[in-house]
């Protein structure tokens, strides 16, 4: 998939620009969908794994919180995780796991990515999950605003590039499938975890800055 991706609108030079200070919340549309597609109604999920890459035994396990409208968690997964990825995950070294953590930054999309990609994991796997959200990141400034029909499309047309069933992507992200799931974590980073913003990253429990110098010298101290 990451052979194949297309960047649909604008990408997230502007955001990649703010480095990995951190998002603190905000606000965006609350629009109501316009999305048209035979997509049955289907439960709400209020439980699912975290996605993961790399050996449940792994000496280092690395745990990150996001915001898919955050531009510094875009920073983040664009920039420092495929690093992880590729030094230390490939090498049996790095578990990694992702956590949603909607602050939100955009009441619209920290939901609605969130379940999209959620969506893509219960459809998939964790590997098309990952693969999915790297996506989404490119495309960040494309949800940014603009009206609900156009950007569930751009979703739908996204998800569907990739092999998904693009109708049902959308229609998560649309009827906030995995919102149940998705407060619970919230709950679990703000209240019972004091998180405060996005990304927050903890290196076998430390908690680290997101940058790839920090976390790389945390793994090697670690590892």
């Amino acid at each position: 998939m990451r052979q194949t991706r297309r960047a649909y609108l604008a990408t997230t030079a502007s955001a990649l620009a703010l480095g990995t200070a951190g998002c603190v919340g905000g606000s965006g549309g609350n629009a109501a969908s316009a999305l048209e597609c035979d997509v049955p109604q289907r439960e709400q999920v209020d439980s699912l794994p975290a996605p993961a890459m790399g050996p449940e035994d792994a000496t280092v396990v690395v745990d990150g919180w996001e915001d898919f409208a955050c531009p510094h968690c875009a920073t983040f997964s664009l920039e420092v995780l495929p690093k992880i990825e590729s030094n230390y995950v490939s090498e049996g070294i790095v578990r990694y796991r992702h956590h949603d953590f909607p602050l939100p930054v955009n009441e619209w999309w920290s939901w609605k990515g969130a379940s999209a990609a959620r969506q893509v994991q219960n459809e998939a796997d964790d590997e098309t999950f990952f693969d999915f959200s790297h996506t989404l990141y490119e495309n960040q400034s494309s949800f940014s605003g603009g009206d609900a029909e156009t950007k569930l499309s751009t979703l739908e047309e996204i998800a569907t590039d990739a092999g998904l069933d693009g109708c049902s992507v959308a229609t998560a992200a649309s009827r906030e499938r995995y919102r149940p799931l998705l407060e619970a974590e919230r709950t679990d980073a703000a209240d019972d975890r004091g998180f405060r913003g996005t990304p927050t990253v903890l290196v076998n429990g430390q908690q680290v800055s997101p940058s790839w110098d920090a976390v790389q010298s945390a793994i090697e101290n670690a590892r």
